[in-house]
């Protein structure tokens, strides 16, 4: 079985520390160089659970740091090892952080460059997507409720508002039953509602 792609972390973290990024604040630096740590102890062994975990915690970190294209690469690094283990769970978490994460970046550029904010966006919808495939096979039925609540959000942030409220009618017809009537402009004025109380 052919391995994904990786690196040192030691290198990459050298090529993807944002320009201003050396002094950072003292727990923002220790939690980076724990999960580079952690990861250096994964690719020792390159086991695809370990790899996976390391590689999204660096992603976290980068992301606390608002350093959102290199939590996006270690991102995607995650859920090509996820992927080897065929583990629908952790896909689906890293999916939704990668969708999250690619959003974020297309409303940051959505100002000043409206190419890679455009790129962002078709990422995320590709992302939320693939995941509103894989939620009803996860394993935790009420965890599946809460990643189609999640990721209507995410579409939602990207104007796809007809395929947020679907998937929140989705999510809703789990929480209440299949013979639930839902209307539309109900579940829409729902999320808005719990969008303004987050």
């Amino acid at each position: 079985m052919s391995q994904p792609e990786t690196h040192s972390s030691g290198t990459t973290l050298s090529h993807l520390m944002p320009e201003g990024r050396a002094m950072l604040p003292s727990p923002a630096r220790t939690a980076l160089r724990q999960a580079a740590t952690a990861l250096e102890r994964a690719e020792r062994f390159m086991q695809p659970l370990e790899m996976a975990l390391a590689l999204a915690q660096m992603a976290r970190c980068y992301r606390g740091l608002q350093a959102l294209a290199p939590a996006e690469w270690y991102l995607e690094r995650a859920l090509a090892w996820a992927r080897t283990l065929g583990a629908i769970d952790q896909s689906v978490e890293i999916l939704c952080l990668l969708a999250e994460t690619s959003c974020a970046l297309a409303e940051r550029h959505a100002r000043n460059d409206a190419r890679r904010s455009h790129a962002a966006g078709e990422r995320t919808r590709d992302r939320a997507f693939e995941v509103a495939g894989l939620a009803g096979h996860v394993a935790d039925p009420a965890w599946e409720i809460k990643v189609l609540l999640r990721i209507s959000d995410v579409l939602d942030r990207c104007g796809d508002h007809d395929d947020a409220v679907e998937l929140q009618s989705r999510a809703m017809r789990l929480m209440y039953g299949p013979h639930l009537a839902i209307d539309g402009s109900e579940v829409a004025a729902a999320g808005m509602s719990r969008s303004a109380e987050s």
